[in-house]
């Protein structure tokens, strides 16, 4: 974006505005409009800078950049991802379909209380939200896919403590 013809602009409206003030105001708006341009371009740059800010606000997730080329701003939009039904972005963001009840459940829900280290809850979160999925939905993906991906009796013999192996703890 060339920002010349509006310091331009501003350089002839100064000189219109001197010429009613007589000699000496024009020849002191000329001894001005130099020192000025660089004033002028930075505003101008300031005030660009604030409208990318409001414009990336109402755009996200999707966002624009002013970028400074030498003395001339440009801009670059990345736009938002396009919109996707549900099922498209289940499926294409865990890579795993949701859960298929059997024929004739009726998929009652039970509730369960999980603890998790405050460092993995954390991370669960984040892998959540990068999926576009509650932490709830990611965690039933998460189970739903550790257990259609191998037999599940295989899981217990792996988490099976080796004879002789202590552990430690507390038990309400």
């Amino acid at each position: 974006m060339d920002l010349t013809p509006y310091v331009e602009s501003l350089r002839h409206e100064l000189a219109v505005a001197a010429e009613a003030g007589g000699e000496d105001a024009r020849a002191l708006a000329e001894r001005l409009t130099a020192p000025l341009e660089s004033a002028t371009r930075l505003t101008l740059l300031d005030a660009l800078s604030t409208a990318v800010d409001e414009i990336t606000r109402d755009l996200a997730p999707g966002s624009v950049e002013l970028r400074l080329h030498g003395r001339e701003p440009s801009f670059v939009v990345t736009p938002p991802p396009p919109e996707r039904s549900f099922e498209e972005r289940d499926t294409s963001l865990t890579g795993v379909p949701p859960p298929v009840l059997p024929d004739g459940e009726e998929g009652g829900m039970a509730r369960i209380n999980l603890r998790l280290a405050e460092q993995l809850k954390g991370r669960v979160e984040a892998a959540a939200g990068q999926a576009g999925l509650s932490v709830n939905a990611w965690l039933v993906r998460a189970a739903t896919a550790a257990l259609e991906s191998g037999d599940p009796s295989r899981l217990s013999e792996r988490r099976a403590a080796p004879s002789g192996e202590r552990y430690t703890g507390w038990v309400r």
